[in-house]
């Protein structure tokens, strides 16, 4: 438990990584709606330029959805688990001098991690003008991913952000894996 006393501590660090909004926890359809409102909002304060508010925005809005779609239900795999070792997702937000930065985390099975990792990995090499083909490809291919969506929120995220997508994976247990992305998208 985080000691008041700490509570500082923690604004601290927040501060100094320039965190603009931070969320751990299960997501559902209202309050993925509440936290858009809440992101448009702080956006229409730090970022004068339109263009750039919606390239942020439509990068939250996606990496959201995945967190909502994918993040696996459960619990980790430890000799006492508690209530607090549901398998949430996080998504943070951080905003500095030369762009933005969503940060989101969620658990998945180990055994889904190459086919993302080669997803990722396809997508951080193409071109602009290959992931619209990409794009456009998967959207008329009609196949389905397991999630029952057609794989398009990653191509998506690349497209808007215009940089590569960082990642990584931690695993948690035989089964579990935790998933980290990172999307940057400069002004």
């Amino acid at each position: 438990m985080i000691m008041v006393n700490r509570i500082f501590d923690l604004y601290d660090e927040l501060e100094k990584q320039r965190i603009m909004l931070s969320f751990k926890g299960d997501l559902s359809p209202d309050l993925i709606s509440a936290i858009l409102n809440l992101v448009e909002q702080k956006l229409v304060v730090t970022e004068p330029e339109h263009r750039i508010r919606k390239r942020v925005f439509n990068v939250v809005m996606e990496c959201l959805q995945n967190l909502y779609h994918h993040n696996r239900s459960g619990t980790i795999t430890k000799p006492e688990p508690t209530a607090l070792d549901e398998r949430q997702g996080v998504v943070m937000i951080a905003h500095d001098s030369s762009g933005y930065s969503v940060l989101t985390g969620n658990y998945m099975a180990k055994a889904e991690v190459s086919e993302l990792k080669e997803r990722l990995d396809q997508v951080n090499g193409c071109a602009p003008d290959q992931l619209r083909d990409l794009y456009k490809s998967r959207l008329g291919d009609g196949t389905f991913t397991r999630s029952g969506g057609g794989g398009l929120g990653i191509i998506d995220i690349a497209r808007k952000s215009g940089r590569k997508l960082e990642y990584g994976f931690v695993p948690m247990d035989n089964d579990n894996t935790f998933f980290s992305l990172n999307v940057n998208v400069t002004t």
